[in-house]
């Protein structure tokens, strides 16, 4: 009889996994206004996608469980849904969000990544932000990379920083 082990699914060690892609950033801003302009849609709206790119249809209900989707367009029509759940939420501190799953708790095909927004108060009424994007393997993490997380994310952050100063 074979190992059951061998290639079982369920079969895992319980370890975290080092497939983080990560920015961090000092934002002119309390945590109090990032926490506001990632949990209202309308604000959301405005900031979270690269330009030229934007952000439509967002729902963003921010506890446990809560909605967090929005559709992506480019600049030539392309149209992307981004559907997901919050796992967690803390005011103003920190909010982690995943496509893992939808609102009802059921897989959702195959997940991409959670998300861990960080917001740290400096000594100076500025946040340390720092953004995370947890991949469930290299390949994922590498293909997130190839599709530009660093320049992508580095621009939905500066645009950020550019709201902020309005709120």
């Amino acid at each position: 009889m074979a190992n059951l082990t061998d290639d079982n699914p369920c079969d895992t060690d319980g370890a975290a996994h080092a497939f983080d892609l990560t920015l961090e950033r000092i934002l002119d801003a309390s945590p109090e206004k990032v926490f506001k302009a990632y949990t209202d849609a309308a604000i959301l709206s405005r900031w979270f996608a690269p330009e030229p790119w934007s952000i439509t249809d967002a729902v963003v209900e921010p506890r446990v469980g809560g909605r967090f989707q929005f559709t992506m367009h480019g600049p030539n029509g392309e149209a992307f849904p981004n559907t997901g759940v919050f796992l967690d939420v803390v005011p103003n501190r920190r909010i982690i969000t995943t496509d893992a799953f939808t609102p009802d708790w059921k897989p959702a095909g195959q997940p991409f990544m959670a998300a861990r927004i960080e917001m740290e108060p400096t000594a100076d009424g500025k946040t340390k932000y720092t953004a995370t994007a947890s991949h469930w393997n290299a390949e994922t993490m590498k293909q997130h990379e190839q599709m530009g997380f660093h320049e992508g994310w580095g621009t939905v952050a500066d645009q950020l920083a550019e709201l902020l100063k309005t709120l």
